[in-house]
């Protein structure tokens, strides 16, 4: 069992017979009354966000979580097939589940998948991917880092805001966690 209070983000818990995971977690002390811990929370089975609040003495049981080392291979009726690197066993995610990771990742990209137990729960990206730029504005002679910026269409189709030398073709490095543009890639 884990207090509410040594919750962080990446922790993974059971409550009421879901599996959870802690998106965001922060002290919250209101002008009158209990501290409370303000959480944003993402059920794993289902994929829904909540954000909800804890006292801090509460308890929780923390739930343990095994990655394993895979391959994404394709999507075929709403569900992405990865492929253990070791064994050749595929196993199928739900997309819903999935939703954003599925922004970062390219056919035979290597990622983690994590496992309660036996059953799938998600994927563990690395922090950054390389993506190409699929569709943007023409670049503007001149272009600065500094500029305002432009919308890109990666490859996979996340869009972000990237500077306005970018081109259609340009690799880039994308940072998984918030989903912006880092640098060009060599």
């Amino acid at each position: 069992m884990i207090s509410a209070v040594d919750l962080r983000a990446g922790n993974t818990f059971e409550k009421d017979g879901k599996l959870i995971k802690v998106l965001e977690a922060s002290h919250h002390k209101p002008g009158k009354g209990n501290t409370v811990m303000r959480m944003k929370l993402k059920d794993l089975r289902s994929g829904s966000t909540v954000e909800t609040t804890m006292r801090p003495d509460e308890k929780v049981k923390k739930a343990h979580i095994d990655t394993k080392a895979v391959q994404y291979l394709y999507i075929q009726d709403d569900m992405a097939v990865f492929m253990d690197l070791e064994t050749y066993e595929q196993y199928e995610i739900p997309v819903s589940v999935i939703e954003h990771e599925l922004n970062y990742l390219l056919d035979n990209m290597e990622v983690s998948i994590q496992f309660y137990d036996t059953e799938v729960v998600g994927v563990s990206l690395p922090s950054s991917v390389v993506l190409t730029v699929a569709e943007t504005q023409p670049s503007i002679k001149g272009a600065t880092v500094s500029g305002s910026g432009k919308p890109a269409t990666m490859e996979t189709g996340l869009v972000v805001n990237v500077p306005d030398f970018i081109e259609v073709g340009d690799r880039l490095e994308i940072n998984t966690s918030e989903g912006n543009y880092m640098k060009r890639a060599k």
